[in-house]
């Protein structure tokens, strides 16, 4: 299982059923199923009900018939995938499997229709199942919504033991922390040698490697997150499994290589032994060719439907502030490349002058700099850069194939020559309008976190991640968080 879109690659070792973790996951899987029934259901009645309006005759049989589908619904989504605990709150796991059962149902109906030569209304494959689809889609969301908020507010939540070195859980314990809506929460760890005395930002530590499931027992903890560490080779994780396997308690295994996941991991056999295969991430051809082409195409057609507020917004930054309504810097592109970087000027003219005299007032670790309260920033450019407008004009950049939707952040060139060798990674690909960072934090990020956010990115880019990100950072930029 892989915790998260674009997040750290985590293996669920799963070798039995298992029953819901606490009395919330019941609870909230029995309104799934009520939810997704009402919506069938729902579906159903407007379907027949608008052929009755209509004066069209509906035989009983087919009354029946929409009976069934509403029963066979849940059952559809059940095989797909829809009620599995793990991927409560997962976005494209739970629609992919809403998703997959809904569609699997439709195809059932129309082949068994053909193949037993039934008459069935095209109402229902053609409208009803759809909708039906549909609004079951809306009602996951909004439900994902709300347990996202409930595990915000610190509700919700799963139990964590973690199992590895110092630096590691700390490392895990900043990522849940920050990202609450993944349900995961860090009671204990378990070090390598046994320090009851000490204290990780707050986790206590309950023992050593082979305290572990004793640990679990005492602390009622719902997982264990063993992060990657030497001593726990195959051998002590298979052992480790079977301990917890009596109490149904899930074991989370972090491979070395955090950064990789989704389609590049597999697990293959290979002499009787499972080895996980990483395949090289694609930065030409095909796949490649098509983003390029996706982001020229959304890039044409944005500036086309924002050429007016485009140009409001540069008449106002004229009329408010001495200096040119754009602004121009050299940014380094994909391979090292330099290009000219445009956007709207939120700053006062000479404001690369005045840099040096607030270098002391830097607030971003780091090669960046950063001032919450930049003492050069206008009052229209405030209002610009909290909602990202200044940097609608990148989508010329995009245009001329320099940048892309969605990618790293455009580095300035003093700023790479600072890079230590992993983060050069980040100019394997074109740097982004939008990406991994804009949607995690921003500005309120941390140098070390947002060069692992572009990381991430690089090593699993994808198109269906660009359109994740890409509806993620409209909720974000909307709320104005994090951005100075």
């Amino acid at each position: 299982m892989r915790v998260g879109t674009g997040e750290s690659a985590v293996v669920l070792l799963e070798a039995v059923p298992r029953r819901a973790s606490s009395i919330w996951t019941r609870a909230y899987l029995r309104l799934l199923l009520y939810g997704d029934t009402t919506c069938v259901l729902l579906a159903c009645v407007c379907v027949l009900g608008i052929r009755l309006l209509a004066g069209s005759y509906v035989p009983v049989a087919e009354f029946l018939l929409g009976a069934g589908l509403v029963i066979a619904w849940p059952m559809a989504l059940t095989l797909g995938g829809a009620y599995r605990q793990r991927a409560n709150g997962e976005g494209t796991e739970e629609f992919k499997a809403v998703f997959n059962g809904g569609a699997g149902l439709m195809a059932a109906v129309a082949i068994m229709a053909y193949a037993t030569q039934t008459a069935i209304a095209r109402s229902f494959v053609m409208a009803m199942l759809p909708l039906a689809l549909l609004a079951t889609l809306f009602y996951r969301y909004r439900m994902r919504k709300r347990l996202h908020r409930k595990r915000a507010a610190g509700e919700y939540l799963r139990q964590v033991i973690a199992v590895g070195h110092r630096e590691s859980i700390l490392d895990l314990v900043m990522q849940f922390r920050r990202q609450p809506y993944h349900g995961m929460r860090v009671v204990g760890a378990c070090l390598p040698d046994h320090a009851p005395d000490l204290d990780l930002d707050g986790i206590p530590v309950l023992g050593t490697f082979a305290d572990v499931a004793r640990v679990v027992e005492r602390e009622g903890a719902d997982a264990v997150a063993v992060l990657a560490c030497p001593e726990l080779d195959g051998a002590a994780l298979r052992r480790l499994a079977w301990s917890l396997e009596s109490a149904r308690t899930d074991l989370f295994v972090a491979p070395a290589l955090l950064d990789v996941a989704g389609p590049r991991i597999s697990i293959r056999p290979v002499a009787g032994m499972p080895l996980l295969h990483v395949e090289h991430p694609e930065f030409d051809g095909t796949r490649q060719f098509v983003k390029s082409v996706f982001d020229r195409v959304v890039a044409g057609l944005a500036l086309l439907l924002l050429a007016l507020p485009l140009l409001g917004v540069a008449l106002l930054i004229r009329l408010t502030s001495d200096g040119p309504a754009l602004f121009h810097q050299t940014r380094v592109g994909r391979g090292g490349g330099e290009f000219r970087l445009v956007k709207f000027r939120t700053m006062v003219v000479d404001a690369e002058k005045l840099k040096g005299a607030l270098l002391a007032a830097n607030e971003f670790d780091g090669v960046l700099f950063k001032i919450r309260n930049d003492p050069r920033i206008t009052r229209v450019g405030a209002f610009l850069r909290k909602y990202s407008l200044d940097e609608l004009p990148q989508l010329l950049n995009v245009l001329r194939g320099e940048m892309s939707l969605v990618g790293p952040r455009p580095p300035l060139p003093e700023e790479v020559g600072k890079y230590g060798t992993d983060v050069h990674r980040r100019l394997a690909v074109k740097p982004g309008m939008t990406g991994l960072w804009q949607v995690s934090g921003r500005s309120d990020l941390t140098w070390e976190e947002s060069v692992r956010l572009d990381l991430r990115y690089v090593e699993n880019w994808s198109l269906i991640l660009d359109l994740q990100i890409l509806w993620k950072t409209w909720s974000v930029v909307t709320r104005g968080e994090g951005a100075y």
